[in-house]
């Protein structure tokens, strides 16, 4: 085998494991949220009697990359000249349960409440913008004419789909 061959061969396999690699290195790397525990044992035991149980989840920002700027015919600055940076995260997540007495009996009945974190995708501002001059024009000897300037802002994106449960049950 020639060393041109193995060296292409090498680095086909380099890139393969590589490839492998990362993709079962995502799935560990990749943690969401952040749980939150309140601890209340010991304001439990100093007033000797039942507090709730709280929690909550801080979602993990991770940025993404921005799209990058698009050529379009007829403008001298391409579209987005000030991409929107895209950031995904989430929305805080709690869960609460607490005790209610049964007005009939002597045990105990819970109320909870479970706010998951959910998914959150956001986009910040971006900026458009269009020169005061056209392309070269080949019927003005390949001068440009010149035009109104064009200026625009992107919107920023807020995505996101919150979702609670609220509910009884026995026990705590």
């Amino acid at each position: 085998m020639k060393p041109t061959t193995r060296g292409t061969l090498a680095a086909v396999l380099t890139c393969v494991a590589a490839a492998a690699g990362a993709a079962v290195a995502t799935p560990a790397a990749a943690v969401g949220t952040v749980p939150v525990p309140v601890p209340l044992n010991g304001l439990e035991n100093s007033l000797g009697m039942e507090l709730p149980e709280v929690g909550g989840e801080v979602p993990l920002p991770t940025p993404g990359s921005p799209e990058g700027p698009r050529y379009a015919e007829g403008r001298l600055i391409p579209e987005r000249a000030v991409p929107q940076l895209p950031v995904s995260a989430g929305l805080p997540g709690a869960g609460v349960r607490a005790p209610l007495p049964e007005l009939l009996g002597s045990g105990f009945q819970h109320l909870g409440l479970d706010a998951p974190a959910t998914d959150l995708r956001t986009l910040g501002p971006g900026l458009a913008l269009d020169a005061p001059l056209t392309p070269p024009n080949p019927d003005n000897f390949g001068l440009p004419e010149p035009k109104l300037p064009q200026a625009g802002v992107l919107t920023p994106v807020l995505q996101a789909v919150p979702v609670a449960n609220l509910g009884l049950g026995q026990g705590l």
